[in-house]
């Protein structure tokens, strides 16, 4: 059912470069889509939003309203079982303790002779979050993008999410009152991306859209990035795991399908130095895709089939060296001493130490985002997280004595550049030039 492969095998390298690379032939297939409908929502606002919702989600937004009221998100709370509220307000409490723990605060430091620099850090003022909706239920992912920004200090969060053939997901939007969500807008997909990005005389335009989507709501994000900010373009979930002869194959295995039943291109692979374990993980997996019920087990086949691997090796070295060519969004160590590995890791989004920090534990309420970088996207970005809903000013007052200092040096750079201008802002202020306002006051005086 998952394909064991041995190190230093044609297989080996070739299952590894398909997995890797799937996903994009998908992107030219719908890009032209996207951008017809991100043409028509800047240019016709409300009129297209609501032309693209009958169309996709079969609701009139000018009968439902586009957004919920305020009574409508009050009773989706009351509408909780007691046991999920308490598990989402658990969630919320230690998700906002740890994002709090990652403000920034503005700094200043003063020269000898007065002279000012620093850098102010400014809470953006509105933020837009996507989340899917319909029958499936993602409170999580409401949480790991609201409670972030609200821990960052942002005046006004946004959300918008698909109410496809009018189902409403209550828990949904309880998550969003619960985590400070100002207001919920009924309308998902691509046209929801050109609402936030554009404004309409419903949606107010946003400084920045973070948040899942399908592959619609990815391109368009990645469309409108430049007029607004967006947190990333996140590809098909994908788990790493390095694992010994320590390992439990139950655990294993179970954690692999965790992300294999998010979607047909999701990404489960397992690395390891124990052909016994390679051995009890496959036979773990096929026994535990026969107990998934419908249509879980049947996502969860598909993508185990066609973008997992169990990878066997010679040495922990090799281990950490795929690991970092990888470069995953989850990267689970279930080894004899996971800490002795940690710190080689170089690429990846989250990290899950030891037997029992499993990777859902993480998407639901340990408090780190889920918000990942995906796709090899680890080399270079990190996940979501307080500082990517706050912008930073550089403050600069150079007085007199410091100028004096600074301007020959400049000048010297400046003639390297032969931007003249540039020279002659710098010169005009070393004495030679004297204000004339000041200079006309002293002559009358």
């Amino acid at each position: 059912m998952i394909p064991l492969l041995v190190n230093g095998t044609s297989d080996f390298s070739q299952r590894l470069s398909e997995i890797l690379n799937r996903g994009e032939a998908f992107e030219a297939r719908f890009q032209k889509d996207v951008d017809e409908i991100l043409r028509k929502v800047k240019k016709e606002g409300d009129s297209a939003v609501a032309h693209y919702t009958k169309r996709f989600d079969g609701i009139d937004l000018y009968e439902t309203g586009f957004y919920f009221s305020p009574e409508e998100l009050s009773e989706a709370i009351n509408s909780l079982s007691p046991e999920l509220k308490e598990a989402i307000e658990k969630s919320c409490e230690r998700i906002l303790d740890f994002h709090l723990k990652q403000r920034e605060e503005s700094w200043f430091t003063t020269e000898k002779d007065g002279s000012i620099l620093g850098q102010r850090v400014i809470p953006l003022e509105r933020v837009g979050i996507y989340v899917p909706g319909g029958r499936a239920s993602y409170p999580s992912s409401v949480l790991m993008n609201a409670l972030p920004a609200k821990a960052a200090g942002v005046k006004e969060i946004i959300m918008c999410t698909p109410t496809p053939h009018g189902f409403v997901n209550k828990t949904v939007l309880a998550a969003a009152k619960m985590a400070g969500v100002n207001k919920v807008f009924r309308i998902g997909g691509a046209q929801a991306i050109g609402a936030m990005a554009y404004g309409t005389q419903q949606v107010p335009k946003v400084d920045k859209i973070v948040g899942p989507g399908n592959i619609f709501v990815a391109l368009a994000k990645r469309q409108v990035f430049g007029t607004v900010g967006i947190d990333m373009v996140a590809g098909p979930s994908e788990i790493l795991v390095l694992a010994d002869d320590t390992a439990n194959p139950a655990f294993v295995a179970a954690d692999l399908l965790s992300q294999a039943e998010h979607d047909p291109l999701a990404s489960s692979i397992l690395i390891t130095t124990s052909r016994e374990l390679a051995d009890s993980v496959v036979k773990e997996v096929e026994a535990q895709l026969k107990a998934l019920p419908k249509p879980q087990g049947e996502v969860a086949k598909e993508a185990i089939e066609k973008f997992g691997a169990v990878l066997v090796v010679e040495s922990l070295r090799d281990m950490v060296e795929l690991a970092n060519d990888i470069a995953p969004e989850h990267l689970e160590i279930i080894t004899r001493d996971p800490w002795e590995i940690m710190p080689l890791i170089k690429n990846v989004g989250a990290i899950f130490l030891g037997q029992y920090s499993t990777e859902p534990i993480g998407d639901y309420i340990a408090g780190p985002n889920h918000v990942l970088p995906t796709g090899g996207s680890a080399r270079f970005s990190s996940p979501l997280n307080t500082g990517d809903f706050v912008k930073k000013s550089s403050i600069i007052q150079v007085r007199e004595e410091l100028f004096s200092e600074l301007a020959t040096h400049a000048v010297v750079v400046a003639e390297e550049e032969r931007l003249i201008a540039h020279r002659r802002a710098i010169e005009i202020r070393r004495g030679s030039n004297p204000h004339p306002l000041k200079k006309e006051r002293e002559d009358r005086a």
